[in-house]
């Protein structure tokens, strides 16, 4: 028998039990005379004492072990000594203290360390996948995908769905990208269309009166790669008949808000989840997807500056451009360099430059790179306009609408993880 119980699984109640576990040598610590094994598998860790004066064999074998070897180890439970427990492990109130220890297989040195979440070159993550996959992070995401697509199946069996696998093998449909094809073999100079979605195969179901499908359904897209593109990638593909939008969007919120409050420790910082239409997403946020866990709304400034002498404010405004503006709360003292920062930021997604303003107490006058140009109403304006507060940063941009939106809307989000205000604790859908 190669286990007896898993590395995760071991108590102190389990205290005197002869156990069997296989694994990797996750860490190994040599503590003169003792040595001692963290033995990883899927499931945890549990650390492993071999003490010569116990079993000096299995101790002179345990000091040849290096990282990932594939080892099995026979012994027994013990309580770890009081002040010596682990409260990061849920095995961390015991040790097995080893009788026999087998090496199942040795390991060459690895080119990246499996047991630390520290950066690896994603060429050679790659190059040696099956290494990478044994990493914590790796392990916990799979592990959790599998949660997730179970927990859909189950939640949609009981809202009466079934689950249709439709056919890969397709003919060519119009879609948002180009099609991967697979020649035939059989009918030489024709060939299949990998699908880019079920959405004919799913309409064929409908109309065959089967109501309410759905499949976690593989799709293929041949498009150029980018941070939110996969040529290959799986999605949920669901369809219902006798139903309008707003049936769609209460079944999905609930899935989304059953998958979270059971599969995760997150907060739900909204249930229902607000609406927003896309204007008033872009309006408030630059962004068709916001990051509602916090505030700082953007504001459109044309009808306050469409006649200002400053030619940058002004002169977009009559080129039918935006004049946005954001208010950085606490970011008054940023230095130019910090500015020059934020600058360099906004550039990246298009915009010319970044006008800001420094708001100073009642009386002083504002620190800015542009409040020269403007009378004392104008800034007041603009001030009030951002609901600015002494010590606030004003931040203000003038472009394009598209390249306005996403370029302040991404500032947005940079202010916001500066200032801390995106908690990674709280989901806000």
């Amino acid at each position: 028998m190669y286990k007896t119980h898993t590395c995760g699984q071991l108590r102190p109640a389990d205290e005197g039990q002869a156990v069997t576990l296989s694994g990797w040598v996750h860490r190994r610590r040599d503590h003169g005379g003792l040595i001692f094994i963290d033995l990883r598998d899927r499931w945890g860790l549990t650390q492993v004492v071999f003490n010569p004066e116990h079993n000096a064999e299995a101790h002179a074998a345990a000091s040849t072990l290096r990282a990932e070897y594939v080892i099995r180890i026979e012994g027994v439970v013990h309580k770890r000594p009081p002040g010596l427990e682990n409260p990061n492990l849920a095995t961390g109130g015991i040790e097995v203290l080893a009788d026999r220890l087998e090496i199942i297989n040795p390991a060459k040195t690895p080119p990246f360390n499996i047991n630390e979440d520290s950066p690896v070159d994603e060429a050679l993550r790659l190059k040696y996948r099956y290494l990478d996959l044994r990493r914590q992070r790796m392990q916990r995401n799979l592990l959790l995908r599998h949660r997730v697509v179970h927990h859909i199946r189950n939640f949609l069996t009981d809202e009466d769905f079934v689950e249709v696998e439709t056919p890969i093998l397709f003919k060519s449909t119009p879609e948002g990208a180009r099609d991967y094809l697979v020649p035939s073999r059989v009918h030489p100079g024709n060939f299949y269309a990998l699908p880019q979605s079920p959405q004919q195969l799913k309409q064929l179901l409908m109309v065959a009166g089967y109501e309410r499908y759905f499949q976690i359904a593989r799709c293929f897209r041949d498009e150029d790669q980018r941070g939110d593109r996969q040529p290959e990638f799986t999605q949920l593909d669901l369809e219902m008949s006798f139903v309008d939008r707003h049936d769609v969007m209460e079944l999905v919120e609930r899935l989304f808000i059953s998958i979270v409050e059971n599969l995760t420790d997150r907060k739900l910082l909204f249930k229902p989840f607000p609406r927003l239409t896309y204007h008033e997403a872009m309006e408030r946020y630059g962004r068709d997807n916001p990051d509602l866990r916090f505030g700082l709304e953007l504001k459109t400034l044309n009808d306050l500056v469409a006649n200002s002498p400053f030619k940058v404010f002004s002169g977009t405004v009559a080129g039918g451009g935006l004049v946005r503006g954001l208010n950085a709360p606490g970011c008054g003292h940023y230095s130019r360099k910090q500015i020059d920062e934020l600058t360099g930021f906004v550039k990246t997604f298009g915009a010319k430059g970044l006008a800001w303003l420094s708001v100073a107490e009642a009386g002083q006058p504002h620190r800015s790179s542009f409040a020269k140009f403007l009378s004392a109403e104008e800034v007041n304006a603009l001030v009030k306009r951002l609901d600015g507060q002494p010590g606030d940063l004003l931040l203000f941009i003038a472009d394009a609408p598209d390249i306005a939106n996403e370029a302040l809307g991404r500032l947005r989000l940079e202010i916001g993880d500066r200032l801390g205000l995106r908690d990674d604790a709280t989901l806000a859908f």
